[in-house]
């Protein structure tokens, strides 16, 4: 049975070819969906505390708004050990994950890392390689394996002192194992204490007992057996009872809650306070689509084998006439269908390892190919060829031995194949309606007027303590190199919001409005290295003295204040201190493209922590040359900070990552999917052509044209695309348009989208049928009317 199944396999090079590219195709694009899905399942259960750990996260009410974020007040989590500390292992208050400056003897680096509390390494699960954990030493330090060698060699650092960010002096504890890449923790290549950052930073004592700042993580493992949707609910109203004497932070009517680790990566979107998804969505977006791809493989399988049943035919026809018997003739069929589906599972897992590390840079993925994944593809790979082998078995081992002998095998159920190839090409228009839609939302926010220059801009954090009293000469000495046009410094970065203040106030606030701005210090020369747009008013001057008390806000600030003619204004922060306002600008777009604006104030540099260098390179000038030149000049002047510098329009790319990977692979499986379709259109057109052999003779005997011929084969095609584009267009502005309601700047869906779809398909069907409908309007009548 296996030798007639070869033998017949390699017989019809032609067919088996279709049959085989359709069926590794459609094997491959599943295989690589399922290592993408595991891995986005995958995420954090390396850590052998993944069931037990949580992040403390609150809802807050911002005039009408809920947001839900991570940023904490410090002295919840004392709170937590002492009030709730039965429910908890671990509690520990982190600072954020940022980029420090690392340096031992006259090396010094760049590296992501993060200040926590003792028994970080239990809540991020870390698998030490050296030394010991504990950080209850303040000038302790934890490295990565890999920051460990990109500092000291192949020298063991254990017990080793070296800097973070020049001031604080520390010696290496331990080294951990590299986090793994599905991590939101992979990003931090160091970790010390918490009060070593403290001690360090001043301001941090001074907030760390107000529960009014939020400005730390708090995470906490849980005891065995606890559950963590109660214990969610017993810590809801702490900071409400804490807050009774600071109506500062009463009025945002906080309320806390524990967000566990198994929902971290795929449920991390929050409207109104509540779960509304994240990366699960995709997960069930691309499963479907590589069950969908699977299926239509098998659609072209049942399709491909009816279409060649006039052939097969007679072979039934004599062997049932010789005594085989049904259930023979089934187990032969499936013994084909196997052979076929082991061959292109074969052709789909060398498909899949050549295509792996590319399709790895796409979703931005570290995935490989174990065993098991081959034995679990080896038994998809079974029981798609039982799958798609059934129809054709069962529909081709029923034929009639009188009638097929006499040439007569009737239509073979045409309304089920007629079906499938509706499916077939409903899913099609699907993912290019999905694939259009991702990449014009977009291009959209990518379109979106980010209100400064950012090209030619560098921008570097800034590590040096007393630097901002130095911001003078350095940026005396660097203009002197002639390759740059400006500098500034500023508190905030182009890309992330650090300080937002709460408590403003101006004249005829109405009450029930919170005056919370993004609050950002700057040196005179700000606006004009990034190149801010003015609607109205005037930029700082270092020429007037009272500009030290003023201030330029954004559009978005004009909005909440209500000010008809903001230029004179005066706003009133906590804190008591009192800017004019002297300017208007564009909004700047420094969080997410596709959200709202946060109403900015923008002051003189004064105290703040954080300082960011901006460097505006000169027009025309050679960038290779220009950034040797800032290079030599930073180093000499600054020689404790590295010169690590980005591109601000680089910076704002990456924030368009997340869509462009989504729309990319959209894209990729689109495209295979109306590759798919068109071998079952391939497969229909065949069956036709097959079946209406004859007429086609006939035709062409009284005379039918070759176009004429053509147009009574395609019509039914068109007529079935046509369909699926009926059942798949409304379905896909349906599913685009609810993605899109979870941006706030986003896109519409144009007319243009769907008839743009529908031209495309509908070419596709038309080229691949007009293939075989042109084929068969050429061939010899005589050839075709000739009785055997």
């Amino acid at each position: 049975m296996l030798k007639i199944a070869l033998r017949r396999f390699v017989r019809d090079r032609t067919h088996s070819l279709i049959h085989l590219t359709g069926l590794a195709i459609g094997m491959a694009i599943a295989m690589l969906i399922g290592l993408w899905v595991r891995d986005e399942l995958n995420y954090e259960r390396e850590n052998p505390n993944y069931e037990r750990v949580a992040r403390v996260m609150q809802n807050q009410t911002t005039n009408g708004d809920v947001s839900s974020n991570a940023s904490m007040p410090l002295p919840l989590a004392n709170e937590l050990r002492t009030v709730y500390g039965a429910n908890f292992d671990r509690v520990v208050a982190a600072w954020w994950v940022q980029d420090y400056a690392l340096a031992s003897g006259d090396l010094k680096l760049t590296k992501k890392g993060r200040f926590m509390e003792p028994g970080a390494a239990e809540v991020m699960g870390l698998r030490m390689v050296k030394g010991d954990a504990g950080l209850e030493d303040p000038h302790s330090i934890l490295l990565s394996a890999s920051a460990a060698r990109a500092i000291f060699g192949d020298a063991d650092p254990v017990g080793k002192t070296m800097t973070i960010d020049v001031k604080m002096v520390v010696r290496v504890k331990g080294v951990y194992a590299d986090i793994p890449y599905h991590s939101q923790f992979k990003d931090v290549l160091f970790i010390a204490p918490l009060e070593l950052f403290a001690s360090a930073n001043p301001w941090v004592k001074e907030m760390g007992t107000d529960w009014a700042y939020d400005f730390v993580e708090i995470f906490v493992k849980l005891k065995d057996g606890v559950d963590v949707e109660k214990v969610s609910a017993s810590i809801r109203n702490i900071s409400m009872g804490k807050l009774k004497t600071n109506p500062l932070g009463l009025a945002y009517h906080p309320q806390e809650f524990l967000h566990p680790m198994s929902k971290w990566h795929l449920y991390s979107s929050f409207r109104n306070g509540v779960i509304v998804g994240g990366n699960i969505q995709y997960v069930w977006l691309f499963g479907t689509i590589g069950f969908f791809v699977l299926l239509l493989a098998c659609i072209n399988f049942m399709n491909l084998a009816t279409a060649r049943s006039e052939r097969r035919a007679r072979e039934v026809g004599v062997r049932k006439v010789m005594g085989s018997l049904r259930s023979q003739l089934i187990l032969q069929f499936y013994c084909e269908s196997a052979l076929v589906a082991f061959a292109a599972f074969v052709l789909a897992t060398g498909l899949v390892a050549t295509a792996l590390p590319f399709f790895n840079d796409l979703a931005d993925k570290r995935m490989a190919i174990g065993w098991s994944d081959l034995i679990t593809g080896l038994g998809v790979a079974l029981f798609t060829g039982i799958l798609a082998g059934s129809y054709p078995a069962l529909y081709l081992s029923s034929f009639a031995p009188v009638r097929v002998l006499k040439g007569k095998t009737g239509h073979g159920a045409v309304a089920p194949r007629r079906v499938l190839v509706v499916l077939q090409f409903t899913v099609s228009v699907l993912l290019v309606i999905g694939t259009i839609v991702v990449y014009r939302q977009i291009e959209f926010a990518k379109d979106r007027p980010v209100g400064y220059e950012p090209g030619g801009l560098l921008s570097m954090s800034i590590h040096t303590p007393g630097f901002a009293d130095r911001a003078g000469t350095v940026r005396a000495e660097l203009l002197r190199t002639g390759v740059v046009e400006e500098t500034a410094i500023s508190s905030s970065s182009t890309s992330v919001i650090w300080d937002i203040w709460t408590g403003y106030s101006w004249r005829g606030r109405n009450p029930a409005v919170q005056g919370d701005f993004s609050s950002i210090g700057i040196s005179p020369e700000y606006g004009k290295t990034l190149g801010w747009k003015f609607v109205e008013g005037r930029d700082f001057s270092r020429d007037l003295a009272t500009d030290s008390s003023s201030a330029v806000i954004n559009e978005a600030a004009v909005a909440l204040t209500g000010f008809k003619q903001p230029i004179g204004e005066q706003i009133k922060r906590a804190d008591g201190r009192v800017f004019t306002v002297i300017g208007v600008v564009r909004d700047i777009v420094v969080g997410s493209p596709y959200e709202r604006v946060q109403q900015a104030i923008y002051c003189y540099f004064h105290d703040y922590d954080r300082v960011y260098l901006f460097i505006r390179l000169k027009p025309g000038v050679a960038t290779g040359s220009a950034l040797a030149a800032v290079r030599q000049t930073f180093q000499r002047v600054v020689p404790t900070e590295p010169f690590d510098y980005h591109f601000t329009d680089e910076e704002h790319a990456k924030k368009f990552a997340a869509e462009v990977r989504i729309g990319r692979i959209a894209a990729l499986f689109a495209a295979f999917a109306l590759f798919i379709s068109g071998l079952g259109i391939f497969g229909m057109a065949s069956f036709m052509a097959e079946q209406r052999r004859k007429e086609i003779g006939v035709r062409r005997v009284l005379g039918g044209s070759v176009v004429h011929i053509w147009g009574l084969l395609s019509r039914e095609f068109v007529i079935l695309v046509g369909l699926s584009f009926a059942i798949g267009g409304p379905l896909g502005y349906f599913a685009m348009n609810r993605w899109l309601e979870g941006y706030v700047y986003h896109a519409g869906i144009p007319w243009w989208v769907f008839a743009a779809t529908g031209v495309g398909v509908l070419g596709i069907t038309l080229a691949t049928v007009s293939w075989q409908s042109v084929r068969a309007a050429l061939q010899n009548p005589v050839d075709a009317l000739r009785s055997e």
